[in-house]
């Protein structure tokens, strides 16, 4: 081999062997070094509210895990939209992150006409982390519905008088009241919605008799013990760990109903894909440490999706109330 020829494939090597190691410092920058720095995780909803409430659980766990401090940013409004519309213009890189509930990324793109961001464009799926299921309520002293033996004889009740009876939701467009367009929708009933400004309202007309029954949250479930509420059935696939006797609106009699409010977080599109993943394993572990699990299971059931299995989630979850709201006619533009 003349020198000439040796010389040329030397630096053939040297380059090689830099491109190499730009792209391995590249994928260590990407994911390996993650996190070097503070990460500012973004709810839309006040302090104290239940998804602020696992959003501190796991900040808190990530800070211990890596020593990297995990700040929680409240930016309250619009039902999520607000935070939504932040981190989705943020740096794809893994230092600002959404903690969203699944109205905010599932049933708002059927609800509002114009929206400051696509859930299909501006979001990468970390990680789902726990599913509330909504509880379905009757006041036991409130007759006829009160003494339904169960959930079908209830709605039996309804079917034989449509729009004589009432339930209560959180809100036009809520979660609550997608439930039970869907629970009218199987059981071929017509009951009359109201709609008040949250769960609390909701469960205080039940209790006074103002309508017959509603979809509550967990915070339902000391007057469920004390005998004030009734538990018909709640709305998850799977029984609720703190009603472990009161059946799912499937074993009810209607398969396939699985309706649940969840708590997820959500990277900026174009976050890289190893951090994406870095990400969602340090909140996967958080499962392994029995006081941080303990903690969560008081917000509701553990449900840790990796990215994938996140992301088919909400397009299912997206399809699945784009239906009800339109069957239902649901608008609030």
């Amino acid at each position: 081999m003349n020198s000439t020829k040796r010389i040329f494939l030397t630096a053939i090597a040297g380059a090689a062997a830099t491109f190499i190691a730009m792209g391995t410092a590249s994928a260590q920058q990407a994911g390996g070094a993650y996190p070097n720095k503070p990460i500012r995780f973004v709810v839309g909803f006040s302090a104290g509210n239940s998804i602020d409430s696992v959003a501190r659980i796991i900040a808190q766990h990530i800070t211990n895990k890596t020593g990297q401090a995990v700040v929680v940013d409240n930016k309250t409004g619009a039902n999520g939209m607000l935070a939504a519309s932040d981190v989705a213009k943020a740096a794809p890189d893994g230092y600002t992150v959404l903690i969203s509930n699944s109205s905010t990324i599932t049933v708002n793109p059927s609800l509002y006409k114009k929206m400051a961001y696509d859930v299909k464009k501006d979001f990468a799926p970390v990680s789902l982390m726990v599913s509330v299921p909504f509880i379905l309520t009757v006041n036991p002293q409130n007759e006829p519905i009160g003494s339904a033996p169960n959930l079908k004889a209830m709605l039996d009740l309804a079917k034989a008088k449509p729009g004589a009876y009432s339930y209560g939701s959180a809100g036009v467009g809520n979660l609550t009241q997608l439930s039970y367009e869907l629970l009218n929708g199987m059981a071929g009933v017509k009951m009359t919605h109201v709609a008040y400004r949250g769960t609390a309202p909701a469960q205080v007309a039940v209790l006074s008799k103002e309508v017959d029954s509603t979809f509550d949250n967990p915070s339902s479930v000391p007057k469920i013990k004390a005998g004030q509420l009734r538990a018909m059935a709640v709305t998850s696939a799977q029984r609720w760990h703190e009603l472990p006797d009161v059946p799912t609106i499937a074993e009810a009699g209607y398969p396939g109903f699985d309706i649940s409010f969840w708590v997820g977080a959500l990277a900026p599109s174009g976050t890289p894909a190893p951090v994406v993943k870095t990400l969602s394993d340090l909140i996967a572990t958080a499962v392994q440490d029995p006081e941080v699990k303990a903690k969560l299971m008081q917000q509701g059931n553990l449900r840790m999706l990796a990215p994938q299995q996140f992301e088919t989630q909400i397009d299912n979850e997206t399809k699945q109330y784009a239906e009800i709201i339109r069957k239902a006619n649901i608008s609030l533009d």
